[in-house]
């Protein structure tokens, strides 16, 4: 670390850089929220893509306003891809016309992003700084594997910010809700009605009991992180004997996988693969009393909506996402390290084959962690 990490005085502009993906955004909420803490008059301007404006427009939460990134080598675009430069140079003077008073750059080590970042001659330049990356005014060093919302809490801190309690790292709005109620039942249970029969039962919900919502989330952008599509059938299948609705969610181009997960499972569910933008997603992940997942983006969001989650998660992909609430996720967690083709140690170097490396989690195992979760969760869930 470098430099003395006090609190600037007379900061009336901040800038976030970080045009990441889903579960990223969520890394970074904490960071936010500890900004807008320290400096709540001050304007905070987030540098990130398209997504994040469509997906922050009007919703409550620490972020002011979403300035898009032009495509811009090492910082959101591929290193090696061809971009104007005039259409960067040209958004760096726009930048320096805001006049930002502190820029923090929470995209990774910096070897790209702080060169850019200090281009934008703001008072106080912050971020992360790995081994050969040029330094800003104050910085962290960047390490992985490593928690990176504590990573993130750590930039802000050179900055000066502390991070308040919060229950809930992302606002659900009632476009959210709304959304959501379209692809719902009218009634159904949520996390603050009743428990579902133990594990291992048939014994149907209690009669005049509200089903709880149980999510399951099959996809993911990296094929290692899926678990076995067969394996979530069998726990849906479980899961709806002792009483659950349960849901299927994934994108459009999940839908054959979705439809594989539904079409197999004994039990009914409902196939929600195409049917919701971010937000509905945030709709539904509120109403639910407990998410099944891999280590994907609405995981996390889950978790900072506030909603209880089992994660799968391949070797030390849980240091990374590991959420601030512990007791929100209950991680079955795979050690296999070796391609199941090739025999290749993934650890360091990536294997060109797309194998799951979630192998070794088994379906009694998420299940006993699911029912743990739903059986001890309630209260905490019904009030976030």
């Amino acid at each position: 670390m470098n430099g003395e990490a006090a609190r600037l005085g007379g900061v009336a502009k901040i800038a976030v850089l970080r045009p990441n993906a889903v579960g990223d955004f969520v890394f970074v909420l904490p960071a936010l929220h500890a900004l807008k803490h320290a400096y709540p008059d001050a304007e905070l301007v987030f540098l990130g893509k398209a997504w994040h404006a469509d997906f922050l427009e009007g919703r409550p939460g620490p972020v002011d306003r979403v300035v898009v990134l032009p495509p811009i080598p090492g910082v959101g675009a591929p290193v090696d891809e061809p971009v104007d430069q005039q259409a960067v140079a040209c958004f760096v003077e726009r930048m320096r016309g805001e006049g930002f008073d502190i820029v923090l750059q929470m995209y990774g080590g910096g070897r790209y992003s702080n060169p850019f970042v200090m281009r934008m001659e703001a008072r106080l330049a912050v971020g992360a700084r790995a081994d050969g990356a040029p330094p800003l005014h104050r910085w962290a060093a960047h390490v992985e594997p490593a928690n990176r919302r504590l990573a993130l809490l750590e930039i802000a801190a050179l900055a000066g910010a502390t991070l308040p309690w919060m229950q809930r790292e992302l606002a659900v709005t009632p476009a959210d809700r709304e959304a959501a109620a379209q692809v719902l039942p009218a009634h159904h249970g949520d996390a603050a009605h009743g428990r579902l029969a133990e594990y291992g039962t048939t014994m149907p919900p209690p009669q005049g009991c509200d089903r709880p919502l149980v999510l399951l989330q099959p996809g993911s952008s990296d094929p290692r992180r899926c678990w076995p599509a067969e394996r979530f059938v069998a726990v849906g299948d479980a899961l709806a004997r002792a009483g659950a609705l349960v849901a299927v969610n994934g994108t459009a181009q999940e839908a054959g996988l979705v439809r594989r997960i539904v079409g197999g499972m004994r039990q009914p569910a409902l196939d929600l693969a195409g049917k919701l933008g971010l937000g509905g997603l945030c709709g539904v992940l509120e109403r639910a009393a407990l998410v099944v997942s891999n280590d994907t983006g609405p995981l996390h969001l889950a978790l900072a909506i506030g909603t209880p989650a089992v994660g799968l998660f391949w070797h030390t992909n849980l240091v990374d996402g590991a959420p601030l609430r512990p007791g929100l996720l209950r991680a079955a967690v795979s050690a296999q390290v070796r391609c199941s083709v090739c025999g290749a140690d993934n650890r360091a170097s990536r294997c060109p084959h797309q194998e799951s490396f979630l192998h070794d989690i088994s379906v009694d195992e998420v299940l006993g962690l699911a029912f743990a979760q739903l059986q001890s969760q309630p209260a905490v869930a019904s009030s976030a």
